[in-house]
């Protein structure tokens, strides 16, 4: 535990989607035969990035969405499924303006940690490219988006990331004192969660896409759309259930509007 750090949560891009690609939850998302006719679910899908603080140097856990989402994302169709909101007033919203009202840079972070390659977290790890950030993902991740051919796979394209010099790391891993991070693989080959211990506020978990939603988490666990492996996705969501009961860690979801609407989001509040 790190007794100075401190935890930003920075907005990074809040699209909007169907919510069945997030939760196959019955009277959330799927109708009976009764309702075929009724409006579809559709909702904000927030992201977001952490900013730690710590002794040892500034750590970013993803990266967000890009500014040019449309014309990157139209190659794949998904630009049809999750258009991104247009940027608040003053520019904020996308990771650059976030780590700007942070009087920051991307040549200020000393460790990028991406929890995994799809379009909305590794979007912009291209920023970091300077000759001074490590940049780290799982190696199961890497070992994945190596067979990808062509333009993408899925929510992977391989644009986002090519050419960067990733460091793989292979099982659950403590980067820093009081930062580590937790192999939780289903929803894509090599998904990661974080956890931060905080000598004030006790420990934080960032699920990342291991949990979408605070309904998906249960339990029971309720799976989506966008799952590679289902029933790793499963072992997942248990394993970090464990961590959370063992060390009554609160549990922050990778895309809830809800939870994202109490959070303390930069440059207003912090966590430490």
């Amino acid at each position: 535990m790190a007794p100075e750090m401190k935890v930003h949560v920075l907005e990074s891009g809040t699209m909007e989607a169907d919510l069945t690609w997030l939760l196959l939850a019955p009277g959330r998302v799927i109708k009976p035969r009764v309702e075929k006719d009724a409006p579809r679910a559709w909702g904000k899908v927030p992201t977001h990035a952490v900013l730690i603080d710590h002794p040892e140097g500034r750590i970013l856990w993803d990266t967000g969405v890009p500014r040019d989402w449309q014309t990157r994302w139209e190659p794949t169709g998904f630009d049809q499924f999750f258009p991104v909101l247009d940027a608040t007033e003053g520019d904020s919203g996308y990771l650059d303006a976030s780590l700007r009202q942070m009087e920051l840079t991307p040549d200020d972070i000393d460790i990028l940690v991406l929890s995994h390659l799809h379009f909305d977290h590794a979007a912009n790890a291209k920023m970091f490219d300077n000759g001074k950030t490590k940049i780290m993902t799982s190696q199961a991740e890497l070992d994945g988006v190596a067979s990808i051919a062509g333009y993408s796979q899925g929510a992977h394209i391989p644009d986002d990331f090519k050419g960067l010099d990733m460091a793989g790391i292979k099982g659950d891993d403590e980067i820093v004192p009081g930062v580590s991070v937790i192999q939780t693989p289903g929803h894509t080959w090599g998904t990661m969660s974080l956890k931060v211990d905080l000598p004030n506020e006790g420990p934080k978990i960032f699920t990342s896409d291991a949990v979408y939603l605070e309904d998906s988490y249960g339990p029971p666990a309720i799976g989506a759309a966008i799952v590679w492996n289902n029933l790793a996705w499963l072992d997942s969501v248990e394993k970090l259930r464990k961590i959370q009961q063992e060390t009554g860690a609160e549990m922050i979801f990778g895309h809830d509007e809800e939870q994202a609407k109490t959070l303390k989001f930069a440059p207003d509040g912090f966590y430490s």
